[in-house]
């Protein structure tokens, strides 16, 4: 195995100016907070909740969690022979594979219960605002970069994959907001703050709707497209109801065992894991 261990340096470079646009967004989020706390608009305690949660997320994703992210991929890429070139068209072909890559990863966190016992963190605040983008579960790094290897089988270059999949991540920063209303046509094409709104809504209209990342043209040709056309009540239809950054990061994942130590038949405890969120041996569904 040989891996060039000088293009960590390269993704590094180029992660650096990325990161100046997430302290953009950062300061944002930090003004949106204090000006919502200052007017009573939002609880402190889903707030502070929010920054602890991305504050330890930040940390494991810059080490341990970076480092299995980026490794794993360099690795997977060292066992092939063919490369697609660093070139124009295969930049916009990399955004938009690295789009629907996550489209389809979302949606399976949302349809598979093991996956959605760390999504869940993200939707489990009951409000909606920019500190909703980065309450992101603890142990994502070492999970969803095994969605991105068949790019990487594809011939796709790691750092562009990389690069790639956090434009597609830094640019939902800004969809979580009540703050802006609905965008026209925008809203048919792209993921907006309405079409993602939605997304994180509990009614039966919400749940499983609009999983796209920068696109919403997937949603379109895969069904599973909503428009907002009703006011929307966020978080999870069986809430948390709790600020402590580690029951909101375990807390799916202890339901689950507890599904799975009272299940009567091993088919039973598979269901619990690979089934849907709210999975039943009678075939019924509970709240999640």
């Amino acid at each position: 195995m040989n891996i060039d261990f000088t293009r960590f340096n390269e993704f590094i470079e180029t992660f650096d100016i990325l990161e100046l646009i997430e302290l953009v967004f950062l300061i944002a989020i930090i003004v949106e907070a204090a000006w919502d706390i200052f007017t009573g608009r939002r609880k402190k305690g889903e707030t502070f909740a929010n920054f602890g949660i991305a504050l330890a997320n930040h940390l494991l994703d810059r080490t341990l969690y970076g480092l299995v992210f980026v490794l794993g991929l360099f690795v997977v890429e060292n066992f092939i022979s063919w490369r697609i070139p660093l070139t124009w068209w295969s930049w916009v072909l990399a955004l938009i594979l690295a789009d629907i890559t996550y489209y389809w990863m979302h949606r399976w966190e949302h349809e598979i219960r093991i996956f959605w016992s760390y999504h869940s963190v993200h939707h489990s605040s009951p409000e909606y605002n920019l500190t909703t983008s980065i309450r992101l579960a603890w142990i994502e790094g070492l999970i969803e970069w095994i969605f991105f290897v068949p790019m990487i089988l594809m011939g796709f270059d790691v750092v562009q994959t990389l690069i790639a999949l956090a434009v597609v991540l830094i640019y939902q920063t800004w969809i979580h907001t009540e703050r802006i209303g609905k965008l026209g046509w925008m809203d048919c094409i792209f993921n907006t703050p309405s079409v993602h709104r939605v997304h994180h809504g509990t009614s039966r209209m919400c749940i499983d709707k609009n999983y796209g990342g920068i696109l919403i043209i997937w949603d379109r040709l895969f069904g599973t497209y909503q428009a907002e056309n009703e006011k929307i009540t966020y978080g999870l239809t069986k809430q948390v109801g709790s600020v402590n950054p580690i029951i909101i990061n375990f807390y799916e994942l202890w339901q689950i065992t507890k599904d799975v130590l009272r299940s009567k038949r091993f088919s039973h405890a598979l269901g619990y894991i690979f089934g849907k969120p709210g999975w039943q041996p009678n075939g019924g569904t509970k709240k999640y």
